[in-house]
């Protein structure tokens, strides 16, 4: 009996703690960040069904665990009724895990082909080339069935701990899908911004793209996650979303500034 209400004791904490945790934000986000878009909701989506998926197998484990440790402790010398060879028990053992694995393989796929989805005409195109060990933003656009580059911003490597000023700054407009295309002059670097809950190789001599939308205003941090030199730490860079507006104004300035320059 008292193993029994140890049991049920354990289980209703349990269950308590993770009651208490989801209803906590933060918490229930596992330390992510706050997704900004769409496509970071859907990634995290998938982190916290995967995570649920471990705790609930977890808890099960340690319950088996558990009840075998109270409930059948050596009482005896008298050897315990042997379960080996039991058909029934081995399809269950082989079959579970299958199905787990099945389950997880098929959110991973379907959230796996909408965050790489990309649309036949995106409302902003963006070059991004990365070099050690910094950013360029190569903004894009189609006139007369040519692209061209209609405002470029160049970084330069700054101090780990920089607060701002010094990163080269990416600018999207909020609502609008963004297609990113990732070149590297030099090494594999990676584009990594965190709100978006999401990263992508930047490979030589490989064009690699994706596409997200961005739907709330601010800066974000961005920076390489793939260690490509010795000063790799340098290459942080900013995510700006501002308003259609904002953005179009943007653009309008800095192809005023271009052709200033021209001049």
């Amino acid at each position: 009996m008292r193993g029994r209400r140890a049991l049920r004791s354990a289980g209703a904490l349990g269950l308590l703690a993770l009651t208490a945790t989801a209803c906590s934000g933060e918490a229930s986000r596992l330390g992510m960040p706050e997704p900004i878009g769409p496509q970071a909701e859907r990634m995290l989506k998938l982190w916290q069904g995967s995570w649920i998926a471990a705790f609930a197998v977890g808890a099960v484990v340690w319950g088996l665990i558990i009840w075998a440790v109270l409930f059948h402790r050596k009482r005896s010398d008298d050897l315990p009724p042997q379960v080996r060879y039991n058909m029934p028990i081995e399809i269950l053992y082989t079959a579970v895990p299958f199905v787990i694995i099945a389950v997880l393989f098929f959110f991973t796929v379907r959230d796996e082909n909408y965050v790489e989805k990309t649309t036949d005409n995106p409302a902003v195109t963006i070059d991004v080339t990365g070099f050690q060990w910094s950013w360029q933003f190569d903004y894009k656009e189609k006139t007369g069935g040519q692209e061209k580059t209609v405002a470029s911003v160049v970084g330069q490597p700054v101090a780990p701990n920089a607060s701002g000023g010094a990163k080269p700054v990416m600018t999207v407009p909020s609502g609008k899908t963004v297609r990113i295309r990732l070149h590297s002059n030099d090494v594999i670097h990676s584009f990594w911004v965190p709100a978006l809950l999401y990263k992508k190789d930047v490979m030589p001599g490989y064009t690699n793209e994706f596409e997200f939308t961005a739907n709330k205003l601010g800066t974000y941090e961005g920076r390489c996650a793939e260690l490509c030199g010795v000063d790799h730490s340098r290459m942080l860079f900013q995510l700006r979303v501002v308003t259609p507006e904002q953005y179009a104004a943007f653009i309008a300035e800095s192809k005023a500034k271009a052709v200033g320059g021209a001049k």
